[in-house]
């Protein structure tokens, strides 16, 4: 549980940094993602899970 929540912090942290770095571009981001079909927006996710699982599969490997 330790780690767990020790990892969730970090993502929290990566995830926070554009908003506070760069507030204006990430507004456009948000205006593009709006527009995007829901299709490409589920293609973008499940590609995103697949990667994340592939990447802590290897880390638990090592």
């Amino acid at each position: 549980m330790e780690f767990f929540l020790c990892v969730l912090g970090v993502v929290m942290v990566i995830e926070g940094l554009p908003y506070f770095a760069f507030p204006e571009r990430m507004k456009e981001v948000m205006r593009a993602v709006i527009e995007m079909p829901d299709g490409t927006l589920r293609t973008i996710g499940f590609t995103l899970m697949a990667a994340g699982i592939v990447i802590a599969y290897i880390g638990r490997m090592v």
